[in-house]
């Protein structure tokens, strides 16, 4: 009996993972996945959204930069696979066409930023607003969209490390698809049979509460200092290279290597120093960039529109005659009369006194 209240005790510290990643509505299947990235996409829209219009900018400008920044991330986010992870796709018996298959997972987040940033700059210059800016209000929800998208690691079975006796230790089981027994990512955990390693390092959860983290700091540093020319996202990005440095060390699933490392390891390290270096170099531009150079130039502004009808009726009521007239209407008969005299014998214009 004391050796089952010690299983039964061993068990319910452990994480459990999913009976699954997919469901099925009809033909259709909905992909736990993909959920995770949409969800994380509308947090950082969201958040970014408040974040640019309190630092000056013109409401609705983030969802038109994520109308382009969006998919050139997803298209960059899923290069960086292909390319560091060729052998999966490419290769005697591999189908290439896999390459395509986003929905099986696969999207590295360096590819995701430098070629999102890239459909960023575009929406930018087309609202003549600087990319360094919008950058700086984006950055919190971009480490925070990634730690949503973490948990589709968590339903796709994924990016665990090795074996571990800690009460956090996350299970694994095997999963049957009885269609393709080959695609696990697929199937189905019938009667919850550990993997070899079960339990293992949750690395997915250490990387989204390392992002979390990250999330705090950068806002309360930009609130503080009062950062800005893109220093709240080099921020962002030293802090969360840094997580992913010793979280990647943590990993045991299949990945290239270079120098007995692996290549998101020495991505981590360049980015990081990259990071840094922009940070300290931007310090020099000055104070954060001031709210008019945010508004979108296609975008007028209310003071700018309210200079049509409604500021000549406001300059003929603020003018020095009106004012006049006004304070001869407030005044005493006997200086009104006195007012009225002067300007009969006095009748020249203005002009000529």
């Amino acid at each position: 009996m004391a050796s089952v209240n010690t299983a039964s005790a061993a068990f319910l510290a452990t994480i459990p993972s999913p009976d699954q990643g997919v469901w099925h509505i009809g033909p259709v299947p909905i992909r736990a996945y993909a959920l995770c990235i949409i969800a994380g996409i509308i947090v950082a829209i969201w958040l970014g959204e408040r974040r640019w219009v309190n630092r000056g900018g013109t409401k609705g400008t983030v969802i038109d930069v994520a109308v382009f920044a969006v998919p050139f991330g997803l298209v960059g986010g899923r290069l960086y696979h292909v390319i560091t992870d060729n052998q999966l796709y490419f290769g005697e018996g591999k189908n290439p066409l896999n390459a395509l298959k986003i929905w099986d997972g696969g999207l590295g987040i360096w590819g995701a930023i430098a070629l999102g940033a890239v459909g960023a700059l575009i929406a930018c210059r087309r609202r003549g607003i600087p990319l360094p800016a919008m950058a700086d209000a984006l950055a919190p929800g971009i480490v925070i969209a990634q730690a949503i998208g973490r948990l589709g690691n968590y339903f796709n079975q994924e990016l665990y490390g090795a074996h571990t006796d800690l009460p956090w230790g996350l299970e694994i089981y095997q999963r049957i698809n009885v269609d393709n027994p080959d695609d696990f990512l697929n199937g189905v955990a019938i009667g919850h049979i550990p993997l070899a390693d079960s339990p293992v390092h949750p690395t997915f959860l250490y990387e989204l509460i390392w992002n979390l983290g990250v999330a705090l700091v950068v806002i309360w540093a930009d609130k503080k200092f009062r950062l800005g020319h893109g220093r709240v996202f080099a921020l962002y990005v030293a802090g969360y290279t840094a997580g992913r440095f010793w979280i990647e060390m943590m990993r045991t699933d299949s990945a290239n290597h270079i120098l007995g490392l692996r290549v998101n390891v020495w991505t981590s390290i360049l980015v990081f120093a990259a990071a840094v270096v922009y940070f300290v170099l931007a310090a020099k531009r000055g104070p954060r960039e001031a709210p008019e150079t945010l508004w979108s130039k296609d975008v007028p502004r209310e003071d700018e529109s309210a200079e049509g009808t409604g500021s000549g009726e406001r300059a003929a009521e603020d003018s020095p005659k009106d004012e006049a007239h006004a304070e001869v209407a407030a005044a005493p008969d006997t200086v009104r009369d006195s007012a009225a005299d002067k300007a009969t014998e006095d009748p020249k214009p203005d002009a000529e006194k």
